[in-house]
């Protein structure tokens, strides 16, 4: 797997251990089966980033509630999601027809370890080459004017502003209505909460991009309209679960959340809006 694929064994660590939590906010009992050997010396130097690893799976959360609410008003909607890594929301959410577009070796492995004969839900698996062929081959036959959802977790951190505009112009051909979700995280949360973490991501093999001041501007460049930002600790706040796990005394949390609000609110989930 290329680098930038290792942090999927990140990813899914955390919400491995999500899961084993009571309550636990994303329920993804089908992410431990993705952890074998490899994949836990990969997450063992993360178990200790406690405040990261709780945003990342209010992220996860964040994005099911919202694909969650979509299906509500239309079981058959068609979810997309781009570099999938070892996202399991085909086998954890009620409805849909769900497509999966990730590395050959991502794929592979999914298929070994969560087979598709087991979703409850329509699902297609399809491998591509990043640095050699386009979204548009591989999702050509997808093609529709109907509204799609389409989710892209964790990628646009490690993506040059080129390759962002690129990727959504291939979207916006493809799908010329569509629900973009996605997590956007700006240069003041960058420097002042994700250093610690990106140091570990460097180890792994993966480093983000210069953090824009406002992500967000090169969707509404392209196009986009943005119809909601959920920030990941202002959520966690909400599901008072923040502190409870991070285990800082109420009083301290408090003030520190004050204190911080702006610049921790600059991690969000983003939904945008096309055609």
């Amino acid at each position: 797997m290329n680098p930038i694929s290792n942090t999927a064994f990140y990813c899914c660590g955390v919400r491995m251990q999500d899961a084993e939590l009571t309550p636990s906010l994303c329920n993804d009992h089908f992410a431990k089966r993705f952890m074998d050997a490899r994949g836990m010396d990969i997450f063992e130097p993360f178990k200790s980033e406690t405040i990261p690893n709780i945003s990342n799976t209010v992220r996860c959360h964040i994005i099911d509630e919202s694909i969650h609410s979509s299906l509500i008003e239309n079981i058959d909607s068609l979810v997309i999601t781009i570099g999938a890594g070892f996202d399991t929301r085909p086998y954890r959410l009620n409805g849909g027809t769900w497509v999966e577009l990730d590395e050959a070796q991502i794929i592979e492995y999914k298929n070994e370890k969560l087979p598709i004969v087991e979703c409850k839900n329509k699902l297609t698996r399809i491998a591509i080459d990043f640095s050699n062929e386009t979204i548009t081959e591989k999702l050509a036959s997808f093609k529709r004017s109907m509204p799609v959802i389409i989710v892209i977790e964790g990628v646009f951190m490690y993506l040059e502003e080129k390759t962002i505009a690129n990727t959504l112009r291939q979207l916006q051909q493809l799908f010329p209505q569509h629900v973009l979700l996605c997590d956007l995280m700006n240069r003041k949360f960058f420097e002042k909460f994700a250093a610690s973490v990106h140091l570990k991501l460097i180890s792994a093999g993966a480093q983000f991009t210069a953090r824009p001041e406002g992500p967000a501007e090169i969707f509404i460049k392209n196009a986009y309209i943005e119809t909601s930002r959920t920030p990941t600790f202002r959520r966690a706040n909400e599901l008072g679960i923040l502190w409870k796990r991070a285990k800082i005394p109420p009083l301290i949390a408090k003030l520190i959340y004050r204190v911080f609000i702006k610049d921790i609110n600059g991690y969000a989930i983003h939904r945008f809006e096309f055609g």
